[in-house]
């Protein structure tokens, strides 16, 4: 399971301050250590919406990429933005996402396919869809279009969609994103990778609570066959899990002092 730790958000005051500032050795210092604490990949992000990202993002990719050294899952939908930010990545980035509300969806496939990026394609339409068979629908249209624009299977990440668990009928959300991880592994070929962001899970709920309930909603769905997991690398308990699950997947060689 690929670990793509999502703490450079915009919910990390610290970082975004450094963001603010143009602080680089402080982005280069932060990318370090969660890079250190386990991560595969970082996501980079600077804004929810987009704006002014062609400034910042690239700055922000550039200090984590040098900081780090392992590849970047750049968090925006702003094309100008993701153009400066491609070529600062060591490899080919994640390109985090694709839904069907994009207007500029032929500039990202094209992106995509130019730079041989990987894609994050989300089960969003206005709003994340509650059934099954919404985020399904949706899924596919999004990977018949990547797939058009010559972007293979093996380069796209299917992300379901997850809803806070405490929040309306977020049992019934997180439940179907678990049905369709187990529906896109067993019914599309070639092979594609699927994606969540747990920490979406757990936002609201008191933070004594966060660790157990992402940890056990990770394993949930790593026995659904879960890809990679966008996850808060700092969280101990939870980075014990993906420990754990990569040693019963044989992908790593479990070693009882990791867990100490």
């Amino acid at each position: 399971m690929l670990v793509i730790a999502d703490n450079l958000s915009v919910r990390n005051k610290a970082y975004m301050e450094a963001v603010k500032k143009k602080d680089k050795k402080a982005i280069e210092a932060m990318a370090k250590e969660l890079a250190a604490k386990g991560a595969d990949i970082i996501n980079v992000q600077v804004t929810t919406d987009g704006s002014g990202d062609e400034d910042s993002l690239p700055f922000a990719a550039e200090a984590a990429q040098q900081g780090a050294g392992i590849p970047l899952c750049l968090d925006s939908r702003n094309i100008r933005a993701l153009r400066k930010a491609v070529p600062l990545c060591k490899e080919p980035p994640v390109i985090n996402y694709l839904s069907a509300d994009e207007k500029n969806a032929d500039e990202i496939l094209a992106l995509v396919r130019e730079s041989k990026s990987h894609l994050i394609l989300r089960a969003l339409k206005g709003t994340v869809p509650a059934t099954l068979e919404a985020k399904l629908m949706i899924l596919e249209d999004l990977i018949e279009k990547a797939n058009a624009a010559d972007v293979p299977n093996e380069r796209l990440f299917a992300d379901p969609s997850v809803v806070h668990i405490s929040k309306g009928n977020g049992q019934e959300h997180l439940m179907n994103a678990h049905e369709s991880i187990i529906v896109l592994n067993e019914m599309v070929d070639p092979p594609l990778n699927t994606t969540i962001w747990i920490s979406n899970v757990t936002s609201g709920l008191p933070k004594n609570l966060k660790s157990t309930v992402a940890s056990a909603y990770l394993s949930y769905l790593a026995g659904a066959g879960l890809s990679a997991a966008m996850v808060n690398v700092n969280d101990a308990e939870l980075m014990k899990t993906v420990y754990l699950i990569k040693a019963f997947r044989d992908e790593i060689t479990f070693a009882a002092g990791d867990l100490a």
